[in-house]
């Protein structure tokens, strides 16, 4: 498999915020966002033994599988190897592929409005949890529609003090008037670590 990185860390995102966990960040994605903050094409090749290897020198219990886009290279039987040394297994998603049935965890972050292409079309149905970057064009009305267990906005990075601000605000207000969404916002930034 194509490994971009994998590290020890806090999870800084979504429902498991604070959350110790192993991030296994797989290499190449089917899009290119305008706002990515992620240099994911360098990569070294490993085999699922030795990512199982690493996972299992690792304290905590929560595994990550983010990118790029995981769904590209991810197999059942690295998942069932994670979960046989203890592993809890979660995926980072843009929904466009499908992913093994074995997976515990899944968080869709929907990137299809930011990229109009057929590739960018979501194909998953069911997710534990729905990230959207949030910038101040709100967010489709069918992202409500999406069959999950909980709603995050997470306002957009741009790089941009002044502008990022005004994005939060955007998201708060947006979260206020409808409460099934929930501020995500990027912890692991605002506390400085990886």
């Amino acid at each position: 498999m194509r490994i971009n990185e994998i590290f020890y860390s806090l999870q800084g995102e979504g429902f498991y915020t604070g959350t110790p966990s192993l991030f296994v960040r797989l290499s190449g994605c089917n899009l290119k966002c305008p706002f990515c903050d992620t240099d994911h094409l360098p990569y070294t090749e490993m085999t699922e033994h030795e990512i199982i290897e690493e996972a299992a020198k690792c304290p905590a219990k929560h595994v990550v599988i983010t990118g790029g886009e995981p769904s590209l290279q991810l197999t059942e039987s690295l998942v069932d190897g994670l979960h046989g040394v203890g592993k809890y297994v979660a995926v980072e998603t843009n929904g466009t592929h499908e992913l093994p049935q074995n997976v515990d965890w899944v968080t869709l972050s929907p990137k299809d409005r930011f990229v109009k292409t057929r590739s960018a079309s979501i194909v998953l149905s069911r997710f534990n949890e729905i990230k959207v970057v949030f910038t101040e064009r709100g967010i489709p009305s069918e992202y409500t529609e999406i069959q999950a267990d909980h709603h995050f906005l997470q306002p957009c990075d741009i790089g941009e003090e002044s502008r990022n601000a005004e994005i939060l605000r955007s998201a708060i207000a947006y979260c206020l008037e409808h409460p099934i969404w929930r501020l995500s916002l990027q912890t692991h930034k605002l506390i400085g670590v990886r």
